[in-house]
């Protein structure tokens, strides 16, 4: 996302335009929600899942059923539709996964040996499986606003100009301030 003004716009104002029939206000709330949502499921699924060709699909689909039934969306909070976007895309591919069966473990032979390989998604990969769940177990321990700034920051890339509109601060310099104390806050409780 740029930080001209247009882009700026409140996520709240294009809620309600789009309710109101305005499809280039459904338009703008898809874009700026299709990539950092990709991000975040591509950084998520694990290895014999990244291959579905339709991942993206999916996530464009979520969307756009999602958006079809903005009218019946309750926003209330700064945050609140990124966290229901990402259930629903979480939820959505939960459910395909599951229709179509995990695919079969990767059979590595070597020297004769048969060795299963069970690989994670890529996040779970770089900070290693005990780190991972600890993570995500510290996530859970964190306050709202913490959790969406560490997610939205790390997990999906936004930028701090996108953060201080989810967030609801008021320059991109108070949203990372904002994100190197709930990092600072998830790296204590990450030791308990």
């Amino acid at each position: 996302m740029s930080d001209n003004k247009e882009s700026l716009e409140s996520t709240f104002e294009l809620i309600e335009r789009a309710r109101e029939g305005d499809q280039d206000s459904l338009e703008r709330l898809m874009a700026r929600h299709l990539g950092p949502l990709r991000r975040f499921v591509s950084g998520r699924l694990p290895h014999w899942a990244r291959d579905l060709s339709d991942t993206d699909d999916l996530v464009q689909e979520t969307l756009l059923r999602t958006f079809k039934r903005i009218e019946d969306i309750e926003i209330r909070g700064v945050g609140a539709l990124q966290a229901y976007l990402r259930q629903a895309v979480m939820n959505r591919l939960r459910d395909e996964l599951r229709r179509k069966g995990r695919a079969p473990a990767v059979v590595e032979i070597e020297g004769g040996g048969l060795d299963l390989v069970a690989e994670g998604s890529p996040l779970e990969e770089a900070m290693g499986r005990e780190a991972f769940e600890r993570y995500q177990t510290a996530l859970t321990r964190l306050r709202p606003e913490e959790r969406e700034a560490i997610i939205a920051r790390v997990e999906m890339d936004y930028s701090y100009a996108e953060l201080a509109e989810i967030l609801g601060k008021p320059t991109p310099d108070a949203a990372r301030k904002a994100a190197q104390r709930a990092l600072l806050r998830l790296a204590e409780e990450m030791k308990t």
